[in-house]
């Protein structure tokens, strides 16, 4: 069901515009509206991007609530056993008992850091791996080891984020669109998706593939070229452009080097994919 929370984004917006009077000691209903959207994010029911019948939107008044949240909210010390912090953001787990993780449905490997307004969904495997603020990760997913998948990023469901794979954060500017990666993607090892690049659905991302809002990504059957933006249904590699000068250095790109669809994916080993 709907929820209508115009109110909390309507204390935001106005907060937002007052944000250099704020401080440790601000009370009323700004503390309070930043503290019940911070809690809906780590519960799920907020999200900073969602996907609507005309695409994805992004409610940049959610990430004005994140940001806000630092100059309300002063550094405190946080005793873990593996390693001391001092920080603003508590962890997810802080307080969370054997009974909580049992409703939760998911599974939590030991070194994993998880960011409090950062939502697991159930089935999830986290191994260990750094979820910032605000971050979506769904059903079903994998984030393997080494994984860094940034600030308000939005993982689909039944994705593999292999070793070491990096998915960048944003926060500012607050109208900027997150990495999205939908449903059913496996991102191979060592790949960096940042600066909100859009992976679609059913995609397999080789190992070490580099993606920015200004990389290239060529697809190879049809010669069209591609910024920010996955196709669904895409199996991508590293490639390099060669340079009209032969005497200069190509630049790198991501290629595309074909198109499958729902039922191949789903009937198709990942190795065999990208072979």
């Amino acid at each position: 069901m709907f929820k209508d929370r115009s109110h909390l984004e309507s204390v935001v917006e106005k907060a937002w515009l007052e944000r250099e009077l704020l401080s440790l000691s601000t009370t009323g209903e700004i503390p309070e509206a930043i503290r019940e959207i911070l809690f809906e994010l780590d519960r799920g029911e907020l999200r900073v991007s969602e996907k609507r019948e005309n695409g994805w939107q992004t409610h940049g008044w959610v990430k004005k609530a994140i940001l806000l949240s630092f100059r309300l909210n002063d550094s405190f010390l946080m005793n873990h056993h593996y390693s001391p912090a001092y920080d603003k953001v508590p962890l997810k787990f802080e307080e969370w008992a054997e009974e909580q993780f049992k409703v939760a449905g998911f599974r939590v490997v030991p070194g994993a850091i998880v960011r409090y307004s950062a939502f697991i969904a159930s089935g999830a495997v986290i191994m260990p791996s750094f979820i910032n603020v605000g971050a979506y990760i769904d059903r079903g997913t994998m984030i393997d080891s080494a994984v860094r998948v940034g600030s308000c990023a939005q993982i689909g469901k039944n994705c593999h984020l292999s070793d070491n794979v990096g998915v960048g954060g944003v926060l500012e500017p607050p109208q900027a669109q997150p990495v999205i990666i939908e449903d059913n993607c496996f991102i191979g090892a060592c790949c960096e998706i940042v600066e909100g690049v859009f992976i679609g659905e059913g995609s397999v991302l080789g190992a070490g593939v580099i993606l920015t809002a200004s990389t290239k990504i060529v697809d190879r059957e049809k010669g069209n070229i591609f910024y920010g933006k996955v196709p669904p249904y895409s199996v991508v590699v590293p490639g390099v452009l060669p340079d009209v000068d032969p005497k200069k250095p190509g630049v790198n790109c991501a290629v595309i080097i074909k198109h499958v669809d729902e039922k191949t994916r789903s009937k198709t080993s990942i190795n065999e994919l990208l072979r």
